[in-house]
Formats: C-alpha cells, structure tokens, sequence
C-alpha cells in the first residue's frame, strides 16, 4: 500500500547541495524530507573531493622522500603500499562519513528516504512505496562520470572517479583519457606513487584554464615523468584486460596495464521523471532561472544537475540561495563572479572571476593586469616552492578577476573571492598585513604591484615629496 507524506520541502539527492538545503531548513522550523537511493553524501564525498585528495596527500609524502637533496636530506626511494594509501583514503572517508548519515539528519528532524525518487506529477514524488505532496521541491542529483562511446571500450575493463578508489592493485602503467583536473590530479598522484602514467587529452590538457598559467603546471607535471599527449583523440580501444591499447586517430598507438576515463561529466537526470513534473531540461542539465526555479516554480534545480560550474562549493552556495527564497520568500539570484575554483596539481592551480583573456575581450583598454612572481616571495625561497605566478585583473581600481598558479593557489584565491563579491578596490588588499614570511604575503605583493608604478613613476608625486620636505 502506498504511503504518503506531506511536507514543505523535499530534497532530492543527499550530496553537498541537498543536504545543505534539508539541514538549513529543518533547523528553521520547515518539515523536510530527503530522498537519497545512493550513499549519503554524494560524489564528494564518496568518489571526488574527499578521496582525490586524500591520495593526493599520500603522494606527496611519497615525493617528499625523493626531493630532499636540496635541503640535506638524503633523497630514498619510497616503499608505497599502494593497498595502504587506499586504506587511509577509506578511513578519511569514514571520518567525514557520520557527519552526512542518515542518522544525524534523522536526529535533526529529517524524513529520510533511502530509495532513488521519480516525478509521477507537478507536485508529487514517488521514492519506494511513498509518495511525497511538497510545498517545493529541491532537486540536487548531482553528476556522474561521462564516458564516451569509444569503440572497444565496452569489452575492456574502464576505471572512473567512481571506480579508481576503490582499486586495491597498484597500476604498473596507467593511461588517462582526459587532460581536464580530474585526469591530472590523479595522474600526478599515481604517478609519485610510483605508477607510470600517460595522459592523453582530445585538445589542451587544463584547457579550461588561463594558459600561461596551466603551462606552468604542465611542465611541473611532465617534469616528474608524466607524459601528455594534447591532441590525442581515442578512437579505438583494444586488447585485455591489464594490457590496454589506446588507438588515437591519426597517431600512435599507447599502451598500459589500467585505464582512466576523465572526460567530462554528466548531469543525474535518468531516474527523474522530469517530463511528468513540467521540468525543463536538456543534456547538460535541468534549465533554471536567476534564482534556481525550474520552469515548475515550484521545483529548484541546484549544484550540477543545474548545469554551469560543478564544484561542491558551487552546490553549497546554491543551497543557501534556495534556503534564503523557499523559506523566507525573499529575492535572491545567484551570480558566479566571485565563485573561485582550484585544481589541486603541485603546483596548485585556482581562478576566479575573469581570466586574462576574457578581461580583455570585455573591458579592452580599461582592463590592467598586475603580475608577481612566487619566485620573489621569501617563504617560497625558504621551502623551494618557487614555482608560480598569480596574476590579478583590474579594472577602475577593482579586481574583476585572479589566476594563481603555485603552492597554496586554492588558499590564496578565497582572498580575490572576497574582494570581487563584496566589490573591495586594490588598495583593500594593499592596505592587508600579512604576517612575513608567509605565501599570504603574494597576494598584499600583487596589489603593491598596481599602485608601484602609480606611486614610484609619478612625476607629480616626486615632486609633491621634494616639496615638503622644505618643511
């Protein structure tokens, strides 16, 4: 017999965005009820940010051991327990894991669903044997790896971000399709792991990325005996299992023991039953206005399944824009001018706002972009992590957008988030003490560099200074 339940919000996946909405609102006074058929959590959780950086860490302790020879330090071989490191990637997972069960938003006063839920009308959600009447729904499925129709690859074994954690088996020789920051990051991580791995990218590897900046990273990355392949398009794939042969069209053939597709991702949208609730969607995602409203106002769509930047902190942000909206009634859109976002290479890689090339298409001649180098920053000097370069575009005083490459981009880059959305000018960041010697201090450097030439090249201001001191 099928049950049903009334509410005032339904969410619809328990990932980083839903579970914001359903613990915001709940803790507000508003009858909730989450719907989740998979791990509580989402993919951020179970198969992206947590787990990548988890063996991203367990890289660099195992480069750490090799790169000693310019500090005294005898540069060894490491001895990595491959099985080990994923043993330490689970238990952070199982840390983190409590803190988005099931029983703590039960606790909170969540109605908690676990089953996969399916529009069956506008105002109504079947999950299970239950069917959900809601004021407003919040859909937040998040996304999935896309995995492209490549020719072969259905007979052949294929590790994605929802698979390679879950690898035991050190791979002797892994091959990435896909030069985008996922692709790298865990490349780089397997390669310091002592694996072999080649990366092979259809256009530009971190395409997405400032080049100047990206190329910075990319020559770290082949430097430590990546290969990358731009250019390579995969058009067929042979052999067997533990050994995988990628025939790229027009180019040679390259071969290794485990392989990674890193090509994209896609919204959650399969299981949904958009049809029947009025919902407006394509391929890449649910179609929503300003304020997150599908063409069902009375449905929102936030995170990835609403297309536009997937990072977990976008799905994050997207929840407290729904809260402000479905709870109070008050008008708030979303914007993502100031959402940043980072690549977590070593070097590290992080944006926001606009980069160089999108500043100049927009503001032309009115547009500056101030520079400095990580190499004039003493704490780097200190710990030879001199590679890098932050690069601030300025328009009229205002930052309107920062690329970083470099240790601590994705610290350094909340600062220029900071700025741009609450419209601070340079000499805001200027006027920033940062204790010495610190990687903080590149950011007071960059904003130095804007007014340098206004203070020290300024005629007026030579001859302002000679005149006083007559006095």
């Amino acid at each position: 017999m099928t049950k049903v339940i009334k509410t005032d919000i339904c969410v619809i996946g328990g990932g980083s965005g839903g579970l914001s909405v359903a613990a915001g609102a709940v803790q507000m006074g508003a009858r909730v009820v989450l719907v989740e058929g998979g791990a509580m959590g989402g993919d951020c959780l179970n198969h992206g940010c947590v787990p990548s950086k988890s063996l991203i860490a367990a890289a660099k302790h195992a480069h750490a051991m090799t790169t000693g020879g310019p500090f005294g330090v005898a540069p060894v071989t490491p001895k990595v327990d491959y099985a080990a490191a994923k043993d330490h990637v689970a238990g952070v997972i199982a840390g983190i894991a409590p803190h988005d069960s099931v029983e703590r938003f039960e606790a909170l006063g969540v109605k908690v669903i676990t089953a996969y839920g399916r529009f069956i009308s506008p105002k109504k959600l079947q999950a299970g044997d239950v069917v959900i009447k809601a004021r407003r729904f919040v859909i937040a499925t998040g996304s999935s790896p896309f995995v492209p129709p490549i020719p072969g690859l259905e007979k052949l074994p294929y590790l994605t971000n929802e698979t390679i954690f879950e690898l035991r088996e050190q791979p002797a020789h892994l091959i990435v399709i896909g030069g985008g920051p996922i692709g790298m990051e865990l490349a780089q991580a397997h390669r310091r792991l002592g694996s072999e791995v080649t990366v092979l990218e259809g256009m530009k590897a971190l395409g997405k990325d400032d080049p100047e900046i990206a190329s910075i990273a990319l020559a770290r990355l082949r430097d430590e005996g990546i290969t990358i392949v731009e250019g390579a398009m995969a058009a067929e794939i042979k052999g067997r299992a533990g050994q995988i042969e990628v025939v790229t069209k027009g180019g040679p053939i390259y071969q290794g023991s485990h392989l990674l597709m890193a090509v994209g991702r896609k919204p959650n949208l399969d299981k949904l039953g958009l049809e029947a609730a009025g919902v407006e969607f394509s391929r890449t995602g649910i179609k929503v206005n300003d304020s997150l409203k599908t063409s069902n106002r009375k449905i929102y769509a936030i995170g990835d399944v609403a297309g536009g930047l997937q990072f977990t902190h976008m799905a994050g942000y997207h929840a407290g824009i729904v809260i402000r909206s479905a709870l109070f009634g008050l008008p708030s859109k979303a914007s993502v001018g100031h959402i940043p976002w980072a690549t977590y290479t070593d070097p590290e890689i992080a944006q926001v706002g606009l980069s160089d090339a999108e500043a100049q298409v927009q503001f032309g001649e009115k547009l500056e972009v101030v520079r400095f180098e990580f190499a004039e920053n003493d704490r780097a000097r200190a710990e030879l992590t001199t590679t890098g370069l932050i690069k601030v575009m300025v328009v009229k005083g205002r930052p309107v957008g920062a690329s970083i490459v470099g240790v601590q981009a994705g610290e350094l880059i909340s600062l220029w988030s900071l700025a741009i959305a609450n419209g601070l000018k340079m000499g805001a960041v200027a006027a920033m003490v940062a204790p010495y010697p610190t990687i903080g201090e590149v950011n007071k450097r960059v904003a130095g560099a804007y007014f340098s030439p206004r203070l020290f090249e300024n005629a007026w201001v030579k001859r302002v200074v000679r005149l006083v001191q007559w006095f």
